[in-house]
C-alpha cells in the first residue's frame, strides 16, 4: 500500500472551513484529477487506500469484512479496499448490487478485485456475521426516493448487529439536504471523500452519519483553490469577532439592548433573553414585559433595568431591539408588536415576534430572524415536512421574503443573508427544552450591541450558544439540561483570548 496515501482527518473535532453541494463535489474531484494529473481510477485508489486506513484505525480487531458495492464510482471505492483488505489477510465477501457500468473506473477496480482472488455473491448468499460492513452501495448520487431491491438491500444493512462504515456518505442519505430518500444506511462512521458534503450537516444527517471522518485525497502537490463553499462555522472563529476590550472601555460602549416580551403568564422567556444580552457582554440591558411579570423578570438579577413603555423616546434608546420571546398572541402583544413596527436599528425577532411577522409580511433589511422549522413554516406557509426536506432552499427563500439575516435552527444550523451561507454543528439534542432559543436571542443582540454585523453576530451566536451547551452535556450529560444552564459557559467563551490559554477552560487564564 502507498504510504504515502492522503491523511485522514477527523472532522468531528475540527471541521474543514466550507462544504460544498455535489455538483461543486464532481467539479473538485476534476480539478483534483487535472492538477495532480492522475486518472479518476488513481483518484479511486486514493480512496481506497483511505477506507482501509480508516478501518485499521477504527477497528483494529476487525478481520472478517462485508463488503456491500454498488453499480457506480462508490461502489468501486468498495472493490479497491476489499482487494486492499484481502491482500493483508482479511476474510472479505463482496456482496455486488448490479454490474458497474462498461467503461468506467469502477469496472476497472471490479477487474482488480476477481484477479486478485476475489469473488462477489448477492444477498441472498450472505450469512453469518462479520467485524464490519462496509457501505459502499450508492454514494452522493441519489436524489429520489428509494424503493425495491436498493430499500431492501439498505434495510438489510440496518438490520444487522455489526459496525458499519459507510464510503462518503451514507446510503440513502440526500448528500444535498441530509435528508433519508426514503431510507438510509445507519452507519457506526463515515469517511467523506474530496470535501466535506453540506448533506452531512443538516437534516436528519446526525442520525445516520455516525462519526464524521474526511479524506481530501490530495497529496502534497495539491494547489487548486477549493474555497467558494458554504462556510462551516468553528469556535476558533470567534476570537476574531471579539477582541479583547480597550482598558478605558465603559458600559456606554458595549451596547444598549431592549427586549420586547414577556406576556401574561409567560416571564420565563424575556428573562432569559435578558440575562443572555448581560452575559454575552453587552452594557446595558432593559426589559419591557407585562406589568404582572416585572418583579419576576427581575428579582435575582437586578443588573436588568425595566422600561415602562414603548414610548418613541424609549425605543430611541436601544442600539438594538429584541422582540418576540413569550410576547403571545393575544390582544397585549398586538399592542407591542405594532409599538415596535417603525424601530429603524438593528433587531432581533424570535418565537412570537416571528409569529407576528407571519400575519404582517414584511422586509426587516435590518433583522435578525431565529426561526425553529415550526416557525419557518407558518413564515412560508407551509408544512414543517416542506421545510426539513431540503433546509437549504428553505434559508435562501425566507431571506427573500423577509430581508435580514436569517438564521434556520435546527441540526446543522444554517444562517444566510442573500449572500454567503454558514452552517454551525456546535450543540447537542440536550438543547431541545423551554429557553434555549431565548438564550439566542439575547446572545446575538448583545453582539450586535456590542459592533458585529448581522450575519457576523448570527454566526457567532450560533456558536457560542452551542458551544456553550456542549460544555455543560461534557460534565452534567444531555438529558435535563436547562437554558440558564449556559449561563456559566456563556461569560468563558466570550472571552476566547482567555477560553483557548488554559488546557482547563474552568482556569479562564491566560499565559
Amino acid at each position: 500500500m502507498n504510504q504515502s496515501a492522503p491523511v485522514i482527518t477527523n472532522i468531528c473535532d475540527s471541521l474543514p472551513q466550507y462544504s460544498w453541494r455535489t455538483e461543486q463535489i464532481r467539479q473538485m474531484e476534476q480539478q483534483l484529477i487535472s492538477a495532480q494529473n492522475i486518472s479518476m481510477y488513481q483518484l479511486m485508489l486514493r480512496a481506497g487506500e483511505a477506507l482501509f486506513k480508516t478501518v485499521q484505525q477504527c477497528w483494529p480487531q476487525a478481520r472478517h469484512l462485508w463488503v456491500f458495492c454498488g453499480k457506480g464510482n462508490n461502489g468501486g471505492d468498495g472493490y479497491v479496499v476489499a482487494r486492499l483488505a484481502r491482500q493483508a489477510g482479511y476474510r472479505v465477501e463482496v456482496i455486488a448490487f448490479d454490474e458497474p457500468a462498461p467503461d468506467i473506473p469502477a469496472e476497472q477496480a471490479k477487474r482488480d478485485w476477481l484477479k486478485a482472488g476475489g469473488t462477489c455473491c448477492g444477498l441472498s448468499a450472505v450469512y453469518g456475521k462479520p467485524d464490519l460492513i462496509i457501505d459502499a452501495l450508492l454514494g452522493i448520487g441519489p436524489s429520489t426516493p428509494l424503493r425495491g431491491e436498493l430499500l431492501a438491500w439498505i434495510q438489510f444493512i440496518n438490520r444487522q448487529n455489526a459496525p458499519v462504515l459507510s464510503v462518503d456518505i451514507p446510503s440513502g442519505l440526500n448528500a444535498d439536504t441530509g435528508m433519508p430518500l426514503g431510507g438510509a444506511v445507519h452507519a457506526t462512521a463515515t469517511l467523506t471523500l474530496v470535501g466535506l458534503k453540506c448533506g452531512l450537516l443538516t437534516g436528519q444527517a446526525a442520525d445516520y452519519t455516525g462519526h464524521l471522518y474526511l479524506s481530501d485525497l490530495k497529496d502534497d502537490a495539491a494547489n487548486y483553490c477549493d474555497t467558494g463553499g458554504i462556510q462551516v462555522l468553528n469556535y476558533a472563529w470567534v476570537s476574531s469577532w471579539l477582541s479583547p476590550r480597550k482598558r478605558t472601555a465603559h458600559k456606554g460602549d458595549c451596547g444598549k439592548v431592549l427586549l420586547v416580551g414577556g406576556g401574561p403568564g409567560m416571564p420565563g422567556a424575556i428573562r432569559l433573553a435578558g440575562e443572555a444580552s448581560l452575559r454575552t457582554g453587552a452594557g446595558l440591558v432593559k426589559v419591557f414585559c407585562h406589568p404582572e411579570n416585572r418583579q419576576l423578570v427581575l428579582s435575582g438579577r437586578p443588573e436588568l433595568m425595566s422600561c415602562q413603555d414603548l414610548t418613541k423616546l424609549n425605543l430611541q434608546w436601544p442600539d438594538v431591539l429584541v422582540v418576540g420571546p413569550g410576547l403571545g398572541m393575544e390582544e397585549w402583544g398586538r399592542e407591542q408588536w405594532q409599538s415596535v413596527a417603525d424601530f429603524s436599528g438593528y433587531r432581533v425577532i424570535d418565537a412570537d415576534g416571528l409569529n407576528w411577522l407571519a400575519c404582517h409580511p414584511g422586509t426587516h433589511k435590518n433583522s435578525v430572524l431565529t426561526p425553529h422549522p415550526g416557525e419557518a413554516a407558518r413564515l412560508l406557509q407551509c408544512t414543517v415536512a416542506d421545510v426539513q426536506t431540503d433546509r437549504f432552499a428553505t434559508v435562501q427563500e425566507l431571506q427573500h421574503r423577509y430581508g435580514g439575516v436569517v438564521l434556520l435552527k435546527g441540526a446543522g444550523t444554517l444562517i444566510y443573508d442573500g449572500r454567503q451561507m454558514a452552517i454551525c454543528t456546535e450543540g447537542n439534542p440536550g438543547m431541545a427544552s423551554g429557553g434555549m432559543g431565548d438564550v439566542l436571542s439575547g446572545i446575538i443582540a448583545a453582539l450586535l450591541a456590542q459592533g458585529l454585523s448581522l450575519f457576523d453576530a448570527a454566526c457567532c451566536g450560533a456558536l457560542l450558544h452551542g458551544k456553550a451547551a456542549s460544555e455543560v452535556a461534557k460534565v452534567h450529560g444531555e438529558r435535563g439540561m436547562l437554558a440558564s444552564d449556559l449561563f456559566f459557559w456563556l461569560q468563558k467563551l466570550a472571552n476566547p483570548q482567555r477560553y483557548q490559554h488554559g488546557n482547563n477552560a474552568d482556569t479562564n487564564t491566560e499565559r
